[in-house]
């Protein structure tokens, strides 16, 4: 994993919450994208680099019941990340789930494709 191979606690902690989700999403993103051009490594190597930042931010000065429900989420992508084949209906629950976790990222809902599973 080369992106964010060098990010470390220290780095990571100068981001508000609001931003860390919001990167966190942003690889949810990138793992979309593979999903739909059906790019199984690439998938792989997204929800890495997911459960890295997500790693990162439970880790950080964090309320605990922020932690709690990150951790319960962290579960959600990982269960995605050990599948053998894409699951782009639960991708899509997933990345909804971790928006709904701070006002800021919340706010990016609207902005995901609607589609139907």
């Amino acid at each position: 994993m080369t992106q964010h191979g060098t990010l470390d606690a220290e780095r990571w902690s100068r981001f508000d919450l609001d931003q860390q989700v919001l990167m966190i999403g942003n690889e949810m993103n990138r793992v979309a994208t593979a999903i739909e051009l059906d790019r199984g490594e690439a998938r792989r190597r997204g929800y890495e680099r997911v459960l890295r930042l997500t790693d990162l931010t439970a880790g950080g000065r964090v309320p605990s019941t922020f932690r709690k429900e990150l951790l319960r989420w962290r579960d959600l992508a990982a269960e995605l990340y050990v599948r053998q084949s894409a699951d782009a209906a639960g991708h899509r629950a997933a990345f909804r789930a971790l928006l709904r976790l701070t006002p800021a990222a919340a706010k990016q809902i609207a902005l995901l494709p609607a589609t139907r599973d």
